[in-house]
């Protein structure tokens, strides 16, 4: 069991409806050979048979500690409160997702890593991405650099660090001193969250595979894919940590070419024919950021693509493909919500 000389580290699983993955999870917890660890899974109002796993397992690891919400939360609202469930005495936290799992050392790596360099905020490693190992880019045997560091080649589009939350070990410190670790309204919180803290902690890194992630959340990845709301993501964070993380240069320069990048995957959006709910969200955001949807910008990208017959071709079979998936009601008005005109802007 547990060697007290260890810190302890708080794992946190938050659970709705994992019934099909859940035990494997609980079991990669269970069998890591770093063993002074507190489990805590946050159960929130399954209608499955998720309490029932939880609930075995917990009794036969009181390691295993259960806390059910008493109503039903949101996905960000339940990561929050499962955060919030942490020891006080706990040194670390890692998140291991509901359909994900750790491998045996990940926890022992992570936190040999963190214990040798008390600079470092965030520990990072290779994943096993379904089938791809990926997180990769940093070279070999660099385990401690500079937070900003990291956040100026994220931010350059280099590299891929984070992964998702089961991808990292945090210092639990800089868990409690957030109110809400999660930015719930964000885009990509789960990333933006690591540039928060990266901006004053070092960032550490385990070469060697040490998490698995699953891509198997169909409603969530759906609606990512559907709406390319990572694509959102990546200039919602420039805005917000370009001129923390760039120079002036580097950034207005970047920011063209992220916006550049945005009109070519409308573009192709447009030769795809995307329903009007994809184009009303799209408007939408790039309105709110203070970067409203040009309609000239827009048809420069289109004719760029149009060059290319073949790939014009192929985005126009995907579109209709795609559209067969959807409710055609949703069809209507595409045109309307491509060319509505607000300040001649889109």
């Amino acid at each position: 069991m547990a060697v007290e000389s260890q810190p302890l580290v708080s794992v946190v699983t938050p659970v709705y409806n994992g019934e099909k993955y859940l035990a494997q999870c609980i079991e990669s917890v269970v069998a890591q050979t770093y063993e002074n660890w507190e489990y805590v899974i946050v159960n929130n109002c399954s209608t499955d048979g998720s309490l029932e796993i939880i609930q075995r397992y917990a009794g036969q690891d009181p390691r295993i500690r259960i806390c059910n919400n008493d109503e039903f939360l949101s996905q960000m609202q339940n990561w929050n409160r499962a955060m919030r469930q942490i020891s006080p005495a706990s040194k670390y936290c890692k998140v291991v997702h509901a359909d994900d799992w750790l491998f045996p050392d990940c926890l022992s790596q992570m936190v040999a890593l963190a214990e040798a360099h008390p600079s470092v905020g965030i520990v990072s490693a290779y994943r096993l991405d379904e089938n791809r190992v990926n997180l990769d880019g940093l070279p070999y045997p660099s385990t401690v650099t500079p937070g900003r560091e990291i956040g100026r080649a994220v931010l350059r589009g280099g590299l891929h660090l984070f992964g998702s939350p089961t991808s990292l070990l945090v210092r639990s410190d800089l868990v409690r001193e957030r109110e809400k670790f999660y930015d719930e309204s964000a885009v990509g919180a789960d990333t933006q969250v690591c540039f928060d803290l990266l901006h004053r902690s070092d960032f550490g890194f385990v070469h060697q595979v040490l998490t698995y992630t699953r891509r198997h959340n169909e409603s969530v990845t759906s609606l990512t894919h559907r709406f390319n709301i990572r694509r959102v993501g990546r200039l919602v964070r420039l805005l917000e940590y370009g001129p923390t993380y760039l120079d002036r240069q580097e950034y207005e320069r970047r920011l063209a070419r992220v916006l550049d990048g945005h009109y070519n995957f409308l573009a192709r959006s447009v030769l795809e024919l995307r329903e009007k709910a994809f184009w009303d969200y799209h408007r939408g955001v790039l309105r709110d950021l203070g970067y409203p949807m040009s309609l000239v910008k827009l048809i420069k990208a289109l004719l760029w693509r149009l060059l290319n017959l073949r790939d014009a071709a192929n985005a126009v079979k995907r579109g209709l493909k795609r559209r067969r998936g959807y409710d055609l009601g949703e069809q209507e008005g595409v045109l309307s919500a491509i060319l509505t005109q607000e300040n001649d802007e889109l």
